[in-house]
């Protein structure tokens, strides 16, 4: 995978751990405060999953590619 896949992939997994935030919000502070919890930790695994694929680009050069194929 080469370094821009890796961070279109960290983008979006943090689009999506923003999408989880911002419902867990609502429903801490709505009726649903029983769904919070499951929202925010979801939004949490998106976040570890953007920090590892943001830490993977920047170790990888411009030009690495794993599967000369893709």
């Amino acid at each position: 995978m080469t370094r821009e896949q890796r961070l279109t992939m960290a983008d979006t997994a943090v689009e999506r751990a923003a999408v989880l935030a911002q419902e867990a919000e609502y429903a801490a502070k709505g009726d649903s405060r029983h769904k919070a919890e499951p929202f925010a930790a979801a939004s949490t695994a998106w976040a570890r999953v953007a920090r590892a694929h943001a830490a993977i680009a920047a170790a990888t050069t411009d030009t690495a590619d794993t599967d000369p194929e893709d």
